[in-house]
């Protein structure tokens, strides 16, 4: 059974020639960025892969990868092993799921039935799902939610399957992990703020030990004197 906290957490990105793999479009870029508790390893798998067809253009405007620059990459089949075995066990983190996880399970079925599909090695989120649940009505893309938390994504002109994970790492810890700043009588997150914070009160014990108060010497109080005269302070105490 899969716990409120996953150990292990793969956030996932890909990149294709198309939109749909029923025409025939495949995988050209798979980035993973691991996760162990809430905590980013460095861990990472990437990989870029010659699709056997060509990338429509409209998708090279979308992640700038050329046919030119795949023509000398390993296929999908000469690296599913490793990129297996990267998952395995793990629950994946992905922004808009279906598409991706579709895309690799389609790869998976060309490679045969035994290598089965996304689902029998992990576990799946969608972050989209949860983005959407989280504000209503409100565009939920990867780059309005990285405005939203305020996540630094300016190096993001093309999209990049690495590049993704990572921005989607620190946008799933943002969007998981409660309030980020300290906001007096206002939104608690800016854009997209549900409500106020609740803060959990801690409260001290009433036999606890008085605070010593020290007490200033009398070095330090004529020092005081000084600085007050210097400044035409009359001194009121």
């Amino acid at each position: 059974m899969q716990t409120d906290t996953p150990a292990r957490q793969i956030i996932l990105d890909t990149e294709t020639t198309g939109l749909e793999p029923a025409q025939g479009h495949r995988i050209i870029e798979i980035g993973c960025v691991e996760m162990v508790k809430r905590r980013l390893t460095r861990r990472h798998y990437h990989q870029y892969l010659q699709p056997d067809r060509e990338v429509d253009a409209g998708a090279e405007e979308v992640h700038g990868i050329s046919n030119a620059f795949l023509a000398d990459k390993p296929r999908f089949a000469d690296v599913v092993e490793d990129f297996l075995e990267f998952i395995r066990g793990a629950e994946l983190i992905i922004h808009n799921a279906p598409f991706d996880v579709g895309f690799i399970n389609h790869e998976l079925k060309l490679l045969g039935a035994d290598r089965g599909c996304v689902e029998d090695h992990c576990t799946v989120t969608d972050s989209l799902v949860m983005a959407r649940k989280m504000h209503p009505g409100q565009r939920n893309s990867l780059d309005a939610l990285c405005k939203r938390y305020q996540i630094d994504n300016s190096g993001r002109e093309l999209h990049g399957a690495l590049l993704d994970a990572r921005i989607l790492a620190d946008v799933y810890l943002a969007m998981t992990g409660g309030q980020k700043t300290l906001s007096l009588g206002g939104d608690a997150e800016g854009e997209g703020a549900t409500g106020p914070a609740e803060v959990a009160i801690r409260r001290l014990s009433a036999d606890r030990p008085r605070l010593a108060v020290p007490r200033a010497s009398e070095q330090e109080l004529e020092a005081h004197h000084r600085v007050l005269e210097k400044l035409g302070v009359e001194e009121r105490w």
